[in-house]
């Protein structure tokens, strides 16, 4: 009877150390890129830890605030705390921090170069109407206009997104405004950063994360979504494959705190023409598509009628949402189109400009999910070649065994 064979316990031995060694030199090789930041809040990034007393600082005084440089008055604010008979807003936690004129705060983080990034920060004006709020990782920049008040609280809840130039970047958050009182400015808390990856195109959908299950980070307890400002960049877009056209914000929205038709996110169109979310599709021309989608409501108690207007190359058409639809939640609707050119671009907006029930001042409109768009010249093909076609290699394998057996 044939001996197993058998390596002896000293070349294990030394099999073992060798796959040791890899395993740290691979860790090592990992540390040496930069240890990149997380996905989630950065370093007190919610400025829950205060580290100063006089809640107040100035140039040059980078230990003021943990986590953060500080360059001008920086002002930290408490929960409940009051200027005359305004209470100061809060947006999570205890504390935040309030930017007076031209001041800023930022922080050195470490990333993958060339990827995209998304920050998301929630932000208050105070005094101003015209309040503004500067955001920037440079060379990227983006002013966040805060005159429009998407909810009753006080508040809203951003994402900008940019592409990482290097691998040590800064993120600074600015006030670019000069008010008359210095003491006035936009209120920031909760900033949180997000590698966005987008997702693989479908071989039956046309449409880049057409689910929108790939977005801006979401915290757990974020009860009023994220809104999208104006992005005409696709590369840079807080929703890979999406961009945001108008003057107005989309909201964003999770399965935690509303309803979603499919999945875990989906998007609330808001302030009727305003608020435009669109892509560009490639298409085969002289084929006909259909662009399908489903509609539903968020389940904010938004304002009736909810309507929405949907684009698909020279095809539109509005869907109104019947409350409650036939399933409960939402509604399939499609459009079709003949393909112009090699790129056809898809649109959607609401219809009208909803608010809340209960206080007919928060925005709200109807929520657009799984937006498909699908040749159906070649939809037909698919589907005969997972029937027929298939049937037919099953026979040529079972005849190609079958003849294999018969020659042993």
């Amino acid at each position: 009877m044939a001996k197993k064979s058998e390596l002896p316990f000293s070349s294990v031995f030394r099999l073992l150390q060798v796959l040791i060694c890899l395993s740290i030199l691979s860790t090592f090789v990992t540390a040496q890129d930069g240890v990149t930041a997380e996905d989630g809040l950065l370093v007190n990034g919610n400025f829950e830890k205060e580290g100063i007393e006089n809640r107040t600082s100035r140039a040059g005084d980078i230990d003021s605030l943990p986590g953060w440089n500080i360059d001008g008055m920086v002002e930290y604010i408490n929960e409940g705390q009051k200027q005359g008979s305004m209470y100061l807003v809060v947006p999570e936690g205890k504390h935040a921090v309030r930017l007076g004129n031209e001041a800023q705060i930022s922080q050195q983080i470490n990333i993958q170069k060339g990827s995209t990034y998304s920050l998301t920060f929630s932000a208050a004006r105070t005094c101003a109407q015209l309040e503004s709020l500067n955001v920037s990782v440079p060379p990227s920049t983006r002013n966040v206009d805060l005159q429009t008040l998407y909810s009753i609280y006080g508040w809203d809840t951003y994402a900008w997104a940019f592409q990482a130039q290097s691998e040590n970047v800064e993120v600074i958050f600015q006030n670019p405004g000069m008010e008359e009182d210095p003491t006035c400015g936009p209120i920031l808390d909760a900033i949180a950063l997000k590698q966005i990856s987008t997702p693989d195109k479908l071989r039956d959908n046309a449409v880049i994360n057409g689910d929108f299950e790939e977005g801006p980070w979401m915290f757990a307890n974020e009860t009023l979504g994220v809104l999208l400002p104006t992005n005409l960049d696709v590369a840079t877009s807080s929703l890979p494959g999406w961009i945001m056209e108008s003057s107005k914000a989309v909201r964003y929205i999770d399965s935690n705190h509303y309803k979603v038709p499919e999945g875990k996110r989906a998007i609330e169109l808001l302030s009727g023409k305003e608020g435009i979310i669109s892509q560009m599709v490639e298409t085969d021309p002289g084929n006909k598509y259909t662009m399908s989608f489903l509609l539903g409501q968020a389940g904010d108690g938004c304002q009736e009628p909810m309507a929405v207007m949907a684009f698909a190359g020279d095809q539109a058409d509005s869907f109104h949402f019947n409350n409650p639809p036939a399933n409960g939640i939402y509604e399939p609707n499609n459009v079709t189109f003949t393909a112009k050119a090699a790129r056809t671009r898809i649109a959607f907006y609401s219809l009208y400009y909803n608010t809340r029930v209960r206080d007919r001042s928060s925005l709200c409109g109807p929520v657009i999910d799984l937006v498909k768009v699908v040749d159906l010249s070649k939809s037909g093909t698919v589907a005969g070649f997972s029937g027929f076609s298939v049937s037919l290699l099953l026979l040529v394998s079972v005849l190609t065994m079958a003849f294999t057996l018969g020659s042993l």
